[in-house]
């Protein structure tokens, strides 16, 4: 009897939260409801408040988007699984779990991909950047935006890094990813795959020697308080990505679509004003702290060090290297 109690319960929770979703009021007004786990503060966050805006702005107050933050709807994993049951209108999600619902964005990711942060925004917000957020088609959600996620880089307790040489026999703590694992093992590291709130501790107790992130999470999340090598110029940007869900994109006319694409895409210039300003905050902190801020030297050398990964994943990716290195010269 509790069983089905609770079952009922359950479904009851679920119609209520659906309901929620996507509600017209009288006036015409349609709420439309935003996941985002960062802090209110955050950069990416400060970007899906501009493109809330930006939408009511577009469809002349059609549309009102209610934006949550800090995670208030959820981890990262079920937001995707409310965007696809429609139970979230629009999110954004990193694109690392994003490569379970397409074959394609992962390319992205890939180690020494662009020479400059120039390069990479040519491609994201150019047609190719367009036909990779294309490929979610048949995910039960839509791609409209890449926001900036920095770049990721080593960080250790042990030297510097300013070579490949230097990762060799490093206990790097890497995310759960086949790819995050091959990069530090073909750069002769041992790479760790290990709970995020577990580094700082491990760090401290010497389980392991550093870890890999962009400049603001190192700071954020006090890691540069028990590894003081940081290396500057980082080998990996992986994108954030803004996402509608299908249920409301069926639901837009044409007009309105072109209006949501168009603010997701204006809001990136906002959210990456605010990314460049917590890079310097960042970097300003950890400078005063007396941490050693260091250059990657001999690029060619990087790059020539990571080549495996390239071979590993040339299958699944090589049209898409190619057609990237094209864009931005590199033979």
């Amino acid at each position: 009897m509790k069983r089905k109690t609770f079952s009922f319960v359950a479904i009851l929770c679920l119609f209520v939260f659906l309901l929620a979703a996507c509600g017209r009021t009288s006036d015409g007004v349609t709420t439309l409801r935003l996941a985002e786990n960062q802090p209110a503060d955050f950069p990416t966050a400060i970007g899906v408040k501009e493109f809330a805006r930006l939408i009511e702005e577009k469809t002349d107050g059609r549309y009102k988007v209610d934006v949550y933050t800090g995670g208030q709807l959820g981890d990262e994993k079920s937001v995707i699984e409310h965007l696809q049951l429609g139970s979230i209108d629009l999110a954004r999600v990193n694109g690392t779990p994003l490569t379970e619902f397409s074959d394609v964005i992962g390319v992205l990711s890939l180690p020494f991909l662009f020479e400059s942060a120039e390069q990479k925004w040519d491609v994201w917000n150019g047609p190719i950047g367009q036909e990779i957020l294309d490929t979610f088609e048949g995910a039960r959600f839509v791609g409209l935006a890449f926001y900036d996620n920095g770049e990721r880089s080593f960080y250790n307790s042990k030297r510097p890094i300013r070579t490949p040489a230097d990762m060799k026999g490093l206990k790097i703590r890497v995310q759960p990813s086949e790819l995050a694992i091959s990069i530090v093992q073909s750069l002769g590291a041992s790479a760790t795959p290990m709970d995020y709130g577990e580094v700082y501790s491990s760090i401290q107790t010497g389980v392991i020697d550093g870890g890999e992130n962009n400049l603001p999470s190192y700071y954020s999340s006090n890691h540069y308080g028990v590894a003081k090598q940081f290396t500057l110029g980082g080998y990996q940007s992986v994108p954030e990505v803004v996402l509608a869900s299908e249920k409301l994109w069926n639901s837009l006319s044409e007009q309105d679509k072109i209006a949501f694409k168009e603010a997701a895409q204006e809001s990136v210039a906002v959210q990456r004003a605010a990314w460049d300003e917590m890079v310097e905050e960042s970097l300003k902190e950890v400078a005063e702290n007396g941490n050693e801020l260091v250059e990657l030297e001999d690029m060619d050398a990087w790059r020539k060090a990571v080549e495996p990964v390239y071979e590993k994943y040339s299958g699944q990716y090589q049209e898409w290297i190619d057609r990237i290195h094209k864009q931005i010269g590199v033979q």
